[in-house]
């Protein structure tokens, strides 16, 4: 598969994570911007930003934007509010957007998406064992356990993406018929790239003073802007990203080649060819020192 990345759609175009991926993708391709409002964080406007509700279940609202698009990157979201017991209803429509996005995308022909899940898709892991010493490292095809409403939302999103790329459930081809392999219908793959991210904002030293364990953790989920920017671009342009099974399906750890990182990498490295510029231990070498050789610490 070779395919010429020229249009991409960026939902969530006026979040953090946006925030950091603009400049260079500006750059880069014509830039098709989605959010449900036009203001960033700071309260200042992003350029070129169309308004849509990617929650809304009528997807002719907004089909439109996705014609003739290459590649979508999809980071919207939804705040949740509340009691942790009811953040269900907003992540449930967290994940009814991740649904409307991949099925405008997949009804429009697009041939890519990238979408941001989270490291909290498997955080259970990271509570339990890794932080506890019985796992070392996390690869991202661990089955995804979580323990919160917000991680078992990102975990939803990642088997969404995988029906789609399976092509699987009845979907159909693009004339309508059903193609079947042993009884199951076949449709489109539709190359579909999850990134669990990391921690994507600067250390400031200041927050974990007294806390060296939280900061250990941080500096090996850490993923600099300019890291962050080259895996998503590489899940944007790499042509093959089909799996050892051959469905083009990745999930991949967004962090940088940090020293202390307890995800794996193999796969980002491996498929998408991502070589992180930036290590965590390198870049706060001065604040590592003073948070955590401090005389007398231990842990």
């Amino acid at each position: 598969m070779s395919y010429d990345v020229q249009r991409v759609l960026m939902t969530g175009a006026t979040g953090y994570i946006a925030n950091q991926l603009l400049p260079t993708f500006r750059e880069s391709y014509e830039m098709t911007l989605v959010d449900v409002k036009a203001e960033n964080p700071r309260g200042e406007a992003v350029d070129g930003v169309q308004i849509a509700d990617l929650i809304d279940h009528d997807r002719s609202k907004y089909a439109a934007l996705f014609e003739g698009v290459d590649a979508v990157v999809h980071l919207g979201y939804k705040r949740r509010s509340g009691d942790p017991l009811d953040h269900f209803f907003d992540e449930k429509a967290n994940v009814e957007m991740a649904y409307n996005v991949l099925r405008t995308a997949y009804d429009e022909g697009v041939p890519r998406l990238v979408i941001a899940s989270s490291n909290h898709a498997a955080d259970w892991y990271e509570h339990n064992l890794i932080h506890t010493r019985r796992m070392e490292s996390l690869d991202p095809y661990v089955l995804p356990l979580s323990d919160n409403f917000y991680g078992w939302a990102k975990a939803t999103y990642e088997h969404l993406g995988f029906l789609f790329a399976c092509g699987l459930g009845g979907f159909g081809d693009s004339d309508g018929g059903e193609s079947h392999v042993s009884g199951t219908p076949v449709g489109r793959r539709m190359g579909v790239v999850m990134v669990r991210i990391g921690a994507p904002r600067e250390l400031d030293p200041e927050l974990y003073r007294g806390d060296p364990a939280g900061y250990k953790r941080d500096l090996g989920a850490y993923i600099s802007p300019r890291d962050l920017t080259q895996l998503f671009r590489r899940a944007v342009e790499t042509p093959n990203i089909d799996n050892e099974h051959g469905v083009p399906w990745q999930v991949v750890y967004g962090i940088s080649g940090n020293t202390r990182a307890f995800w794996s990498l193999s796969n980002a490295r491996q498929v998408l060819g991502y070589e992180p510029e930036d290590d965590s231990e390198l870049k706060y070498a001065d604040d590592v020192r003073s948070i955590l050789s401090d005389p007398g610490r231990v842990g």
